[in-house]
This record gives C-alpha cells, sequence and structure tokens, in this order.
C-alpha cells in the first residue's frame, strides 16, 4: 500500500511505526502497516447475548393448563429418556371431559401406542362391557386415563420415577373433569394412586378417596380376561362406585 506524506505524517502522530523500503534507484519511498494496527484501534465491544428463556421457565405450570394446553404439553414431553424416544404417541386419555366416572388404568399397551387412546383391544372391548352394564359409554360421562401417558418398553411395568414424572398430568385431568367418583383399574395404578405396595386384594373393598373424591380399586380388564372368577368381585366394586357416587 502507497502512503503518502500526509498519511504517515497522521501514523507518525498515533504512534504507529512506518517501515519505509527504498528502491534501488532511489525511487518514491514505499511504506506498509503492519497486519496488527490494521484492525480499529479500539475494537467495538460485543454485545451480550439475549438471555435464552428455557421453555419451562416460560411455560405456566401444569396445574394452570387447559384441555388443550395440557394435551399440548403432554405431546412435547420428554421427561422419561428412556419411554419418550421410543413411543410412537403419547396417550393422553378419553371421554367426556365433564365426567362423574373417571377411570384410570396403569400405561400403553402396543395397541393403544398406535391408536393414540387408552384400553383399545380385547382389554378396552372387556371395559366397553362394564361400561354398558352400568348403562354408560366411552363420551357418556365417563373419561378414562393411565398412569403414564408413553408405553413402558416391553409393556413392563410402569417405573415410580415415570409414574412421578407423568403425575402433574393425571392430577391436571383429575381436575379438569372434576369426577364423582376415581376407580383404579388394577394393581398399578392402585399402588401409585394410593402410594403404597398393599398387594390388590387387600385394597378393594375399602373406603378410600383421592384428592377428596372417593376411589374405589378394581381389577384391571386385561386380569379379567385371565381370570374369569374375579368377574364378580369386578362387578361387585362397580356396584359400590355407583353407590359412592350417588352419596349425598
Amino acid at each position: 500500500m502507497t502512503l503518502s506524506r500526509r498519511q504517515r505524517e497522521v501514523l507518525h502522530e498515533m504512534g504507529i511505526p512506518v517501515w519505509v523500503r527504498r528502491g534501488p534507484s532511489g525511487a518514491e519511498s514505499m511504506a506498509s502497516i503492519p497486519r496488527a494496527f490494521s484492525e480499529p484501534l479500539h475494537a467495538p465491544v460485543p454485545s451480550a447475548p439475549a438471555p435464552v428463556i428455557s421453555s419451562a421457565a416460560s411455560s405456566p405450570p401444569v396445574a394452570e393448563l387447559d384441555w388443550e394446553a395440557l394435551r399440548t404439553r403432554v405431546a412435547s414431553c420428554v421427561a422419561c429418556s428412556e419411554l419418550a424416544p421410543r413411543r410412537t404417541q403419547t396417550v393422553f386419555g378419553v371421554g367426556d371431559p365433564d365426567a362423574d366416572w373417571l377411570f384410570i388404568g396403569e400405561a400403553p399397551g402396543a395397541e393403544e401406542d398406535r391408536c393414540g387412546e387408552p384400553f383399545v383391544g380385547r382389554a378396552g372391548q372387556l371395559l366397553d362391557n362394564m361400561l354398558a352394564a352400568l348403562g354408560l359409554g366411552r363420551g357418556e360421562n365417563v373419561y378414562i386415563a393411565n398412569i403414564l401417558k408413553c408405553r413402558p418398553p416391553g409393556n413392563r411395568d410402569p417405573a415410580a420415577a415415570e409414574a412421578a414424572a407423568c403425575r402433574p398430568f393425571l392430577d391436571r385431568q383429575i381436575a379438569l373433569v372434576a369426577p364423582r367418583v376415581v376407580i383404579a383399574l388394577g394393581r398399578v395404578a392402585a399402588q401409585a394412586l394410593l402410594d403404597t405396595d398393599v398387594p390388590l386384594g387387600q385394597l378393594r373393598g375399602e373406603d378410600r378417596t383421592y384428592g377428596g373424591i372417593p376411589l374405589v380399586v378394581t381389577y384391571h380388564p386385561a386380569h379379567l380376561l385371565r381370570s374369569s372368577a374375579d368377574k364378580a368381585k369386578a362387578w361387585t366394586d362397580l356396584l359400590r362406585a355407583r353407590a359412592l357416587m350417588l352419596r349425598p
């Protein structure tokens, strides 16, 4: 770069050295600026990055969500590292959002994972028959949900940590439905709701509540498909649930 006399004077006043190289014939002086000084004397201060607000911090608590927002939150949940990557979809729940009857099972199976609805297949058909015997049906004063919204691999029982991670979603569903009676279908659901490891046989037939709502423990429909002898006991449980619901 060729510098004029004035440019060299300015650089000299700024304290920037100028190296002069003369040609063999005494031609006009040539000067160059060292690369280190080619940058501005005072580099601009970079602006601070905008704060990143996590979705968890910016989103309202689960306990404040309406139905639509709750369904969206459940569908985007990745809290359980073993469940979220393997699911086809979450299984939110189905039925009347203002139902008097709330049935709670354990976790989705393979068919539920494919369909996105709880209690399908043979166990679901039996549950529908049980509802019909009470004069009820899916979407007719009945809501059906599960302890977990994702299918555990190999249809294993839900882990305690998984049930705990999903509990706020279930509790919000219960609050939104505001049922008059809750029916826990099977050992896993009953033990999770009651926070106990007492066997199912000892949980049946006792006056229990969940969040102030009468709770009745009975057999899971899948168990009844294997043990027909327990169907009469399950019917007794359902009649008891109806009596509790009608109690003033």
